[in-house]
């Protein structure tokens, strides 16, 4: 039975509000129960009535009662036996139980606790007592109910929380396709030079970007940037410097002629080109890194502008490591930037890694960062590797190193002069 449905034997007042609370009392004394039922009906409970505990349990079986008074001792089972199986039966509350005793003493009360009582009362009963004990009884079955109330409330907050985040989660895979989408070659070969790209958001989503387009025959641009953050605005940022870092020469601010009456923008006009764009056109704190870089396949020439990234490292035919450039400052953040320009000659066997934050500061559990000299060994380390594979080896080392709680979004270019083939002398020839 519902406790809107209740039935009770004395209706209240139109003006009273409080809850009638149901009163199972439980003795084998009848004349005791009788004097309990007049006391608690006077008092605007509604009282059920057991004379033993087999009774008392039937009762709570098909009503639950919100408050139980049962004496300690009575015949065949104890109130105590009955404290344990109210305990243990399935209720929508907790009920308040009060045992009835002759006499307190210590291990009474601590065996009356252990079976789940609530509150002890001495007989013979004062009303007055009994009365205090039941409102206190009430005041914790109403926080009770309040906290339950919460709680139902709490758990459908919690659950609309659930529906919007794989909501949410399944925006963000979409939009993770689509990011992963912005790099549309991983691969590219340009006569002797092979381009290799590498791009592994921390999240669903991040801030960085990797890329080449062709500038003309004999020509090729490169790109590795790294928006501040690795969320939705650092994503936003990074799709919407894609289209002006794409192919097409209509909207690639690189092949823009007109700019500077040549055939691209050189790497620093680039670079000075966006700084603008970012303090006058976008009304965000975001900033980002980057290396632009300009190479002749023909002739190894490499004219690259670095803008706040971390140093490329170029590994000579030979095996010697070396990290390039002074660092310069990020974009979008001063008015009158200083960014660092390099120019080199790239020679067959030579190749030259771009990689963002997310690897060189990489960091193991006892926070120390992987840094120039970790990325350097690994170079040397995968000297034998190239392409896309030395690219998954350097992606394993870091993880490995961050022993998994990568927090960062990585991403890397390998540029590479591959060497000619060497005639093989077979035996006998």
């Amino acid at each position: 039975m519902k406790r809107a449905n209740r039935q009770t034997s004395t209706a209240p007042e139109p003006s009273e509000t409080r809850l009638m609370r149901r009163v199972l009392v439980v003795s084998h004394n009848a004349a005791q129960r009788r004097i309990f039922a007049i006391q608690l009906r006077r008092a605007r409970y509604e009282v059920l009535e057991a004379g033993s505990v087999e009774d008392a349990l039937a009762v709570c079986a098909r009503i639950e009662p919100d408050i139980v008074l049962s004496d300690w001792v009575m015949p065949g089972q104890t109130g105590l036996d009955l404290c344990r199986a109210f305990r243990a039966s399935e209720r929508s509350n907790h009920g308040y139980f009060v045992l009835l005793t002759s006499a307190h003493n210590a291990e009474d009360i601590s065996r009356g606790l252990e079976a789940g009582a609530d509150d002890f009362l001495t007989k013979p009963v004062i009303q007055q007592e009994l009365m205090a004990r039941l409102a206190a009884g009430e005041r914790i079955l109403r926080v009770e109910e309040e906290l339950r109330a919460s709680n139902a409330q709490l758990r459908a907050a919690l659950e609309r929380l659930r529906e919007t985040q794989g909501a949410i989660d399944r925006d963000l895979r979409e939009a993770r396709k689509l990011q992963q989408g912005l790099v549309k070659q991983r691969l590219g070969r340009f006569g002797p030079m092979q381009l290799s790209l590498l791009l592994r958001p921390a999240g669903h989503i991040g801030g960085d970007l990797v890329g080449f387009f062709p500038i003309g025959e004999d020509r090729v641009g490169i790109y590795a940037l790294d928006v501040s953050g690795h969320g939705v605005t650092a994503a936003l940022l990074t799709a919407q410097l894609s289209v002006h870092l794409s192919g097409s020469s209509d909207q690639n601010v690189a092949l823009r002629a007109a700019q500077t009456g040549t055939d691209a923008v050189s790497p620093s006009h680039l670079a000075h080109f966006f700084n603008n764009m970012m303090l006058e056109e976008m009304a965000t704190d975001t900033y980002y890194t980057m290396i632009y870089a300009d190479l002749n396949h023909l002739t190894g020439r490499l004219r690259m502008v670095q803008a706040g990234h971390p140093h490329p490292v170029l590994q000579r035919a030979d095996g010697t490591v070396q990290p390039l450039g002074r660092g310069g400052m990020p974009i979008g953040v001063f008015e009158k930037p200083v960014f660092d320009e390099i120019d080199l000659v790239l020679e067959p066997g030579d190749r030259l890694l771009i990689c963002s934050d997310g690897i060189t500061e990489a960091t193991n559990p006892a926070g120390r960062l992987l840094g120039s000299d970790g990325v350097e060994a690994i170079m040397r380390t995968n000297a034998f590797l190239s392409g896309n594979v030395f690219l998954e080896s350097m992606a394993w080392s870091v993880s490995e190193y961050c022993r998994g709680e990568r927090q960062d979004d990585i991403s890397a270019v390998l540029l590479e002069y591959l060497a000619p083939a060497q005639p093989v002398s077979l035996p006998g020839g």
